[in-house]
């Protein structure tokens, strides 16, 4: 099981909240958090082996979510 490492503006509660449903629902997705007092916001997800790195940032995008993939 790949976890996967991102660098977000998921810098407010209200911009979280707006993904919840989102990353919750993704079949892909087994497990997710983000670390606001990091100053890059981490999201760190745990996902099944059939969903890359650029198609969550793809799908954060289509939320305005700015991300990047940030190493172990």
């Amino acid at each position: 099981m790949p976890i996967l490492i991102f660098k977000t503006d998921l810098d407010s509660v209200q911009r979280l909240n707006s993904i919840c449903p989102i990353l919750d629902l993704h079949p892909s997705i087994i497990n997710w958090s983000v670390d606001q007092e990091d100053v890059d916001n981490v999201l760190r997800i745990e996902a099944l082996n059939d969903i890359s790195e650029s198609d969550i940032i793809v799908l954060l995008a289509q939320f305005n979510i700015i991300s990047e993939t940030l190493e172990d």
